[in-house]
């Protein structure tokens, strides 16, 4: 078989940052691999531009996370997206102690998670990565689908297959509708135990230097305490997903 040398390179620095769990620096790449510097520094450079790499302070390079504990092998916009994400995601968790979620919409208008920093509280709320959940009946999704006009939300409700997984599940499809207008008004949505008894969130919607709603952060915790701090909770994620936005480009 006929092997192509540059894409074998690549395939061979993303195996090595794959199986080292710490950042290594430009020498430790070529020393490891064998190749020279600068076509080793060309191909570091074009895998962090892509988002499969991140480069931190220091001029070490490492896999990114999305790609070693996230939903799978993400690629362009999703994979630096949630390298941008990150960090605001951490500093709102040790803000509030909540479990924060980013999600997205997939082609067929439903809910994808793609990253999760789990909250610091003993009990919390949790959801799994990479879960493709009902955008109807979450506070992400009724975010994300806020940002979309109304054929679009239509064309989405007339597919979606309507479950009452909760009794407080919405369930009509125009009380669905009127929640996502409140959500485009507002700007957040919540969703109160409406996927899992005992679960609650709000979500804020994230946007790009086009004014595009292109994610979802969220604050998910336990119905009690989000009833407790709920004004609070709103306050926050909205402040950080305005954060998130600015930093991708919107003013």
């Amino acid at each position: 078989m006929n092997e192509v040398k540059s894409a074998v390179r690549v395939l061979e620095v993303l195996e090595l940052l794959t199986h080292e769990e710490k950042p290594l620096s430009l020498k430790e790449v070529v020393d490891e691999l064998g190749y020279p510097k600068s076509s080793t520094h060309n191909l570091l450079a074009t895998l962090v531009s892509r988002g499969y790499a991140i480069r931190d302070e220091t001029d070490r390079y490492q896999l990114n996370n999305a790609f070693r504990e996230g939903p799978g092998w993400i690629c362009g916009p999703e994979a630096r997206l949630s390298e941008m994400a990150l960090p605001v995601m951490r500093e709102l968790r040790d803000r509030c102690g909540e479990t924060i979620m980013l999600g997205v919409l997939n082609g067929e208008g439903r809910l994808k998670t793609l990253e999760r920093c789990s909250g610091t509280q003993p009990v919390r709320y949790e959801s799994p990565l990479g879960s493709c959940l009902p955008s109807y009946c979450t506070a992400m999704g009724r975010a994300l689908l806020a940002g979309r006009d109304d054929a679009q939300i239509d064309n989405y409700l007339s597919r979606e297959r309507i479950v009452q997984y909760t009794r407080h599940t919405l369930v009509d499809r125009e009380q669905i509708k009127a929640h996502i207008a409140k959500a485009r008004r507002d700007g957040y949505a919540v969703s109160d135990q409406e996927i899992d008894i005992g679960g609650s969130g709000v979500a804020a919607p994230v946007l790009n230097g086009k004014g595009e709603t292109v994610a979802a952060l969220n604050v998910a915790a336990i119905s009690s305490r989000f009833n407790e701090n709920g004004e609070a909770l709103i306050a926050a994620v909205k402040n950080y997903a305005a954060i998130l936005s600015s930093r991708l480009g919107w003013h």
